[in-house]
C-alpha cells in the first residue's frame, strides 16, 4: 500500500495545502531574530556584577512583612554580598559615578527572575498580560514563546507547549496542580499577576510535564491600596459581548485582603462545511459524495471570583486563605444540512436541529501555612478542597427532505467531582550554599456521573448503566538540592516518585483498577562563561510522564451524532470509548539553551530539546462489534502504540530597535520562532508525526510609546504552517495554514483613567482540514472548512 498523502486538497482549495515547504515565513522569523542577535553582538560583553543564581523556582524577594504570591517556591538562596542591581538607564558621559547600592525590597524583574533560575523559565508580568486587553487567558498565552493554541482563531482549545497535544502540558495555579476539571477559561487575564513558562520539569513542580509547565500566579496581596475597575465590550459579526472586571486590595497592618472578580458574556456565530467522498481503493473512482453544513450560535455567561486573605507575622510566618468560585452557563443552537449527490445508500437525514444547554460550577478553598524556625528550617503546608458540578443536555431532531421528523436524540447528564489535596514541604539552606527541599503530596478525587441517552424516547446504552463512579488517589515524594559550584556554575539535582491508583465501577458491579507509578530523576545545570557576564548556557536531563485521565480509563461510550445507533457509521464520524488497560507514557528529555541578556534590557535565547517517548498514547479508530448496535461500528479509543521521538529548536528575541540602530525609535520588539520534528516508530512515513504537533510557529510583535503623547500602540502577527499527519498506515489528516494578526492602542487620559482599543484576527482566514481513513475496500475523505472573524474590543480602565 502506498503511504504518501492520500488526501491532498483539490486545486480550487490550495489555501489548505500544507505550507511546510514554503520558507518565506521562516525567513522572516530568522531575520527578526537576527536583528536581535546583531544588537547583542554590537554590545560589548562586560562582566557586570549580577545577583547570584536563584533556585530553580525562586520565591520573590520582598520587604519584611510584604506578602507576595508564591512562585513555585523553593528555599531561598543566600544573597551574594557584592551583588548589584542593574542600572535602569545608561549614564551620560562625564557624569560622576556614585557607589552602587543593592536594593532588597520588591520583587525581581521578570527578566532577572528568568536569568537567575537554574532551570529554564520564562516570566510574563502584568504589563504583557494586559497589553492587548484580551478577554481570555488563552489569547494571552497564544503569543508567548513555544505555545500554540489549536483550532480556528478565537475558538482554540487548551494551550499546549512545543506543539504537543492535550495532557503533555502541566498547568499549575500558584505553584499547585490545577484541579481536575480545570479549563483555561476559568481564569480571566485580570485575575493573573504573572505567568511562568517552565520548559523542563523539576521535582517540586511535578514530572507530568513532557511538553513543559505553565504556572499561573493569581493576583497577590500588596502593601498598597488598589481599587481598579475595567469596563469592556467586544463585538464579532455584529454580536456584542460585554465584560466587567474589578480588583481590590486593602492592607491592614499584618493583614492583607485581595479580591478579583469578573463578569462576562460571550456571543459567537460561526459555521463550517464539509465534503465527504468515498473512493474505491481498487479503481480510484468516487462511489459516494456528501455535502454537509453546520451553523452554530453560542452564548456563554460567566462569573469569576477569587480572593486572598494573608496574615503575616514579623518573623516571616505566613497564613493564606484563598477561596474561589467559577460559574459558566451557556447555550449552543446548531443547524445541520446533509446532501448526497452520489451513492446507493441514502443519507441518514436531510436537515437536523440541535439544542445544547450546559452549566458548570467550580468552588474551591486553598490554604497555605508557612513557619520559619530559628535554625533556618522552613516548614510549609498547603492544600485545598474543591467541588465541581456540570449539567449538560442535548436535544437533536433529524428530518427528511420533506421536513418529516425521522428520529429524536435526547442526551442528558450530570457530573459531580470532589477533590482534596495536601502538600507538605521542608526547606533549608545548608552551609550557606545548598538549598535543600523535601516534600510529599497526596491528592484524591471522586467522580459520579449520571447520564441518560434516549432515541425516539427509548433508552440506549443501557448495558453501561445510567450511573458511573470512579475515584483516583495520587501520592508523591520528592527531594531536591540546588547549589552554586563556582561563580561560573550552578547545579540542581532532584528525584521524584509518584504513584496513581484509579478505580471505577462497572455495570455488573465489579470495580476495575488501574495502578501506575513513575520514578523521575531530574538534573539541571547553569554555566556562565564569564562570571557575572550576560551570557549563560543551560543544560537539563530529565524524565517525565503523561498519565491517562480518568475519562480515558473508564469513559462511557459517546455516540456519533451524525449516524443513528441502529445502523453503521463512517470512519470519519466514529463513536468514542475509553480503555481501562492504558499505561503511563514515559519520556526521557534533554534540553540545552543559550541566552544573552542585553545591557539595557531584553534577551536573546536559543533552546534545543529532545524527548524520547515510551508507550506513546494515541487515539486509534477501528471497526468493532459493539454491544450498543446490531451492526459493527467505527470506534476511536486511546491506545499505547509504542515509541516516539520529538525534538526542536525555539528562538526568542526581545530588544529595542535603538539597541541595534543608533537613532532608531525606542520600539520594543518581541519575536519567537519554533521548529519541531517528531516521529512515531510504529507508524509508516512520511508524516508520521505526533498528533497535533505542527512543524513550527512564528510570532513577531512590536510595541511603541509615542513620546510627548498619551498614546501607545502595538501589534503581533502569528503564523503556523499547514502540515500533514499520519495516525496509521490507513489513517491520515491535514491541517491548513493558520495566521492571526492582532493590534491594540492605549490612550491615557490621566494616571487614573485610560482607554484601550484592540482587534484580534484582523486578517480572517478560513480554517481548513482533511481527515482520511481506509476501510476494507473504500477510502473515506472528509474535507472541512470553518470560518473565522475579526473581534474588536473597547475597554475603559479606571483606578478608583
Amino acid at each position: 500500500m502506498k503511504t504518501d498523502s492520500p488526501c491532498k486538497l483539490p486545486v480550487t482549495d490550495r489555501r489548505a495545502t500544507p505550507a511546510v515547504r514554503s520558507p518565506i515565513a521562516w525567513r522572516i522569523g530568522l531575520v527578526a531574530w537576527g536583528l536581535g542577535a546583531g544588537a547583542a553582538v554590537a554590545q560589548p560583553q562586560e562582566a557586570t556584577p549580577a545577583p547570584p543564581p536563584a533556585a530553580a523556582n525562586p520565591a520573590p524577594v520582598a520587604e519584611p512583612g510584604t506578602p507576595v504570591a508564591p512562585a513555585t517556591p523553593v528555599a531561598p538562596r543566600a544573597p551574594a554580598p557584592a551583588a548589584a542591581a542593574p542600572s535602569a538607564a545608561p549614564v551620560p558621559p562625564g557624569t560622576p559615578l556614585l557607589p552602587r547600592v543593592q536594593i532588597q525590597g520588591g520583587r525581581l524583574t521578570d527578566t532577572e527572575e528568568r536569568r537567575q533560575s537554574t532551570a529554564a523559565r520564562i516570566v510574563i508580568g502584568r504589563e504583557e498580560i494586559d497589553r492587548f486587553g484580551d478577554s481570555t487567558l488563552g489569547e494571552v498565552l497564544r503569543r508567548l514563546p513555544g505555545i500554540t493554541v489549536p483550532g480556528p482563531a478565537g475558538r482554540g482549545g487548551a494551550p499546549r507547549m512545543r506543539g504537543l497535544g492535550g495532557g503533555y502540558t502541566q498547568f499549575l495555579i500558584d505553584g499547585q496542580r490545577a484541579p481536575v476539571g480545570f479549563s483555561i477559561e476559568q481564569i480571566t487575564p485580570e485575575q493573573v499577576e504573572r505567568i511562568e513558562i517552565i520548559r523542563a520539569p523539576t521535582a517540586e513542580t511535578g514530572a507530568r510535564a513532557i511538553g513543559g509547565t505553565i504556572n499561573i500566579i493569581t493576583r497577590e496581596g500588596f502593601r498598597v491600596r488598589l481599587n481598579d475597575l475595567r469596563l469592556g465590550v467586544e463585538t464579532q459579526r455584529g454580536r456584542s459581548s460585554p465584560n466587567l472586571g474589578w480588583t481590590w486590595n486593602q492592607p491592614m497592618e499584618n493583614l492583607i485582603a485581595n479580591v478579583s472578580a469578573s463578569v462576562f458574556q460571550r456571543r459567537q456565530l460561526f459555521s463550517s462545511r464539509t465534503v465527504t467522498t468515498d473512493e474505491d481503493l481498487g479503481t480510484g473512482l468516487v462511489v459516494r459524495e456528501q455535502f454537509a453544513t453546520s451553523r452554530n450560535e453560542e452564548v456563554r455567561n460567566g462569573l469569576n471570583l477569587t480572593s486572598r486573605l494573608q496574615w503575616r507575622r514579623e518573623n516571616g510566618n505566613l497564613l493564606v486563605l484563598s477561596p474561589s468560585l467559577f460559574h459558566i452557563q451557556g447555550t449552543n443552537d446548531r443547524r445541520f444540512t446533509l446532501d448526497q449527490s452520489l451513492g446507493t445508500d441514502p443519507a441518514p437525514y436531510s436537515t437536523a436541529l440541535s439544542e445544547q444547554r450546559n452549566r458548570f460550577t467550580n468552588a474551591r478553598l486553598n490554604g497555605q501555612w508557612r513557619q520559619r524556625f530559628d535554625d533556618g528550617l522552613r516548614a510549609e503546608l498547603s492544600g485545598g478542597a474543591g467541588s465541581w458540578t456540570a449539567r449538560f443536555g442535548t436535544l437533536r431532531n433529524e428530518f427528511d427532505p420533506a421536513g418529516q421528523r425521522l428520529r429524536t436524540f435526547d442526551d442528558e447528564g450530570r457530573v459531580d467531582e470532589q477533590t482534596l489535596n495536601l502538600t507538605g514541604k521542608l526547606s533549608k539552606l545548608v552551609d550557606g550554599n545548598h538549598s535543600l527541599v523535601f516534600g510529599s503530596e497526596v491528592e484524591t478525587s471522586r467522580r459520579e456521573e449520571d447520564r441518560t441517552t434516549l432515541q425516539d424516547g427509548a433508552p440506549i446504552l443501557t448495558e453501561f448503566g445510567d450511573q458511573l463512579t470512579a475515584s483516583s488517589l495520587r501520592f508523591a515524594l520528592y527531594g531536591q538540592n540546588e547549589w552554586e559550584i563556582s561563580p561560573n556554575w550552578s547545579a540542581y539535582a532532584g528525584l521524584r516518585w509518584e504513584g496513581i491508583t484509579t478505580r471505577g465501577t462497572a455495570p455488573d458491579g465489579s470495580q476495575p483498577e488501574n495502578r501506575s507509578s513513575v520514578t523521575t530523576p531530574l538534573l539541571h545545570a547553569l554555566w556562565k562563561p564569564v562570571a557575572g557576564g550576560r551570557d549563560q548556557v543551560r543544560f537539563s536531563l530529565t524524565r517525565s510522564y503523561r498519565s491517562p485521565t480518568l475519562q480515558n480509563l473508564v469513559s462511557r461510550p459517546s455516540l456519533s451524532a451524525r449516524f443513528p445507533v441502529l445502523g453503521p457509521n463512517d470512519p470519519t464520524s466514529p463513536d468514542r470509548a475509553g480503555n481501562a488497560s492504558l499505561r503511563p507514557e514515559l519520556a526521557t528529555g534533554l534540553d540545552v539553551a543559550l541566552e544573552r541578556y542585553l545591557p539595557d534590557g531584553g534577551v536573546l535565547s536559543a533552546s534545543l530539546f529532545h524527548r524520547r517517548l515510551k508507550d506513546y498514547i494515541r487515539n486509534v479508530t477501528s471497526l468493532e462489534t459493539v454491544s450498543w448496535s446490531p451492526v459493527p461500528r467505527y470506534v476511536v479509543r486511546p491506545q499505547n502504540i509504542g515509541g516516539a521521538t520529538t525534538q526542536g529548536i525555539e528562538l526568542e528575541a526581545k530588544f529595542r530597535l535603538d539597541q541595534w540602530v543608533s537613532g532608531a525609535p525606542r520600539t520594543e520588539m518581541r519575536t519567537n520562532l519554533s521548529l519541531y520534528r517528531s516521529r512515531i516508530d510504529q507508524v509508516p512515513g512520511p508524516d508520521n508525526r505526533l498528533s497535533g504537533q505542527p512543524p513550527g510557529t512564528l510570532n513577531i510583535g512590536a510595541d511603541h510609546r509615542f513620546r510627548g503623547t498619551p498614546l501607545s500602540a502595538g501589534t503581533t502577527f502569528g503564523w503556523t504552517p499547514g502540515y500533514a499527519a499520519r495516525a496509521s498506515a490507513g489513517q491520515f489528516s491535514e491541517v491548513g495554514v493558520r495566521r492571526q494578526w492582532d493590534a491594540y492602542a492605549l490612550w491615557s487620559f490621566n494616571p487614573n483613567a485610560q482607554l484601550r482599543v484592540s482587534a484580534t484576527n484582523l486578517l480572517p482566514r478560513d480554517d481548513l482540514g482533511v481527515d482520511a481513513i481506509d476501510s476494507i475496500a473504500v477510502r473515506e475523505i472528509a474535507r472541512s472548512v470553518s470560518d473565522t472573524a475579526t473581534t474588536w474590543q473597547l475597554r475603559l480602565e479606571f483606578k478608583l
